[in-house]
């Protein structure tokens, strides 16, 4: 099986080397593509097009990763599996792979992930997706995320069936602290929110200042947020976008 492995921290990212090893590992024919530089929080934008429409990238050895494709793009991670899907670093994948992310995507901040938007893309293109996280700005358990990591591609690759994204959040814990896999619901907000402060410039002209803070009062239970907090490493199955015609009376509109 054939996997493209990306994610939103760079080229250069630790996580993006244990998720490829372990990657390997598992037998996967790995090809790394990901941004020459750090893309947090891009979502599932395609920008970063240079004049002409040109894709600027650049091909690379990544440490312990003899053999492995690699290639710094100047890109989004979701603009980078999306050009994937055309074959443009050599066969179209059979799966995606984005992460190990560099702090927790949980809750419904997902949708501004650059990891989950990447898994996202490939789903919507019809390509099964695995993104991972790992729950701490500066990480200190990567082995045993590696082992994590692996499991969850065991679990995931024999059932990477249809194009759903599997989203999984890691605790930074030590192995023999990690009390397993939980499947979970979105909590309601992310591991951080913004919140904008009272403007005092005049429209057009100044900043408005904008601080992201943990939120306040407790996820709800079995959500990924209160999971992770207790230790477990989650799970949250997501669909692309979806229709939903019965929301609004449509018929008013003929």
């Amino acid at each position: 099986m054939r996997a493209l492995i990306t994610n939103d921290d760079g080229i250069g990212s630790v996580g993006l080397r244990v998720l490829a090893r372990a990657a390997v590992a598992a037998g996967l024919e790995v090809t790394v593509a990901a941004p020459d530089s750090e893309r947090s929080g891009s979502g599932a934008a395609i920008s970063a097009l240079e004049p002409g429409g040109r894709l600027l990238l650049a091909e690379q050895s990544l440490d312990g990763l003899d053999g492995v494709r690699a290639f710094a793009v100047r890109a989004t991670p979701a603009l980078i599996a999306f050009v994937a899907t055309s074959g443009v670093f050599g066969s179209v994948p059979d799966i995606v792979l984005s992460g190990i992310n560099h702090g927790p995507n949980a809750g419904q901040a997902v949708l501004h992930s650059g990891t989950v938007g990447a898994a996202l893309t490939a789903a919507s293109h019809g390509i099964p997706a695995l993104a991972i996280s790992l729950a701490a700005a500066a990480p200190a358990h990567w082995d045993a995320a590696g082992a994590a990591a692996a499991r969850a591609l065991d679990w995931f690759v024999p059932r990477a069936t249809e194009p759903v994204v599997a989203n999984v959040n890691l605790p930074d814990r030590p192995a023999d602290e990690l009390r397993g896999f939980r499947a979970a619901r979105l909590a309601a907000f992310g591991a951080v929110q913004a919140r904008v402060l009272a403007k005092t410039t005049a429209p057009g002209s100044g900043s408005i200042p904008v601080t992201f803070t943990r939120p306040a009062g407790e996820p709800a239970p079995d959500t990924d947020l209160a999971l992770l907090r207790q230790g477990w490493a989650t799970v949250t199955v997501l669909r692309g976008l979806c229709e939903c015609d019965d929301a609004l009376d449509l018929s008013a509109l003929s």
